[in-house]
């Protein structure tokens, strides 16, 4: 599938019916993801920085960003959630397109990326998102790119039983390469997820982009599936946060969880 349909599959689904607040709430995956998140952009901000939140949505993020202090900007490429976003009256929102940003160079302290990097199907198109976010930073600034895992991924395909129906070669490309089976993608109304990484080769795009000192943080911790399955309940969150923490820094357990965050330099 090229990028064109991605990115028409992309309007429709987040033009119509998603609420990423509401899918935070949800389960206490999304509540993990949330708290940690939140944890590792906010270790790698200084005080009153300026933000670029691009793919930003309705502003969950920037509006946390904004409530500690920091200017920030929203851009995203899907104008119903830009308008939600904008509403919000703490920050600025526009439309736009990681690919082209709009800001001028060097302006911004931090880039944050929560959703570009799995809607870009192709490397090159992946590279010139971190590329922009690269000529915007300033000096030192830092980059937040998050990808979503080919395990679990995978683990939905197969949990979803879908897979049954899958051919051999189908199944194992999802794993192979991170691009989403072609008979999944048939799925109009199903997530738009492009491409799916491993944490090795997050750092490799932060690397190849330009940035220095890239890393990958595993943001739900080796725990990520099950947590998909039980309700936010405080102990619950509070014991998973605990094992997503523990598991920083161990290369094994980092593509274990839904979600990768990677860190890189300019």
């Amino acid at each position: 599938m090229d990028q064109a349909t991605f990115d028409a599959r992309l309007q429709r689904y987040y033009g119509t019916h998603v609420d990423e607040g509401a899918r935070l709430g949800r389960t206490a995956a999304g509540a993990v993801e949330l708290v940690r998140t939140r944890e590792v952009v906010g270790a790698h901000l200084g005080p009153g920085s300026r933000v670029l939140d691009v793919g930003g949505g309705t502003g969950v993020h920037a509006t946390w960003l904004a409530a500690q202090g920091h200017d920030v900007t929203l851009v995203d490429p899907v104008a119903s959630q830009v308008e939600t976003a904008r509403a919000v009256g703490t920050f600025a929102a526009e439309v736009g397109d990681a690919r082209a940003l709009r800001a001028a160079d060097a302006t911004f302290d931090a880039v944050l990326l929560a959703g570009p990097l799995y809607h870009l199907a192709t490397r090159d198109d992946r590279l010139r998102a971190l590329r922009e976010a690269l000529r915007v930073l300033r000096p030192g600034g830092v980059v937040l790119a998050a990808g979503i895992t080919r395990s679990i991924a995978t683990m939905d395909v197969v949990l979803s039983r879908r897979f049954t129906a899958l051919p051999g070669p189908e199944l194992t490309r999802l794993l192979e390469t991170g691009e989403p089976a072609e008979a999944l993608d048939r799925d109009e109304g199903g997530f738009p997820g492009a491409h799916f990484h491993t944490a090795a080769e997050l750092a490799d795009e932060l690397t190849t982009a330009g940035f220095r000192d890239a890393r990958v943080v595993g943001v739900e911790g080796p725990g990520s599936l099950a947590l998909e399955f039980l309700r936010p309940d405080d102990d619950v969150v509070a014991a998973a946060l605990v094992l997503a923490r523990a598991a920083d820094g161990d290369t094994e357990a980092v593509d274990l969880s839904g979600h990768l965050l990677g860190v890189g330099v300019r």
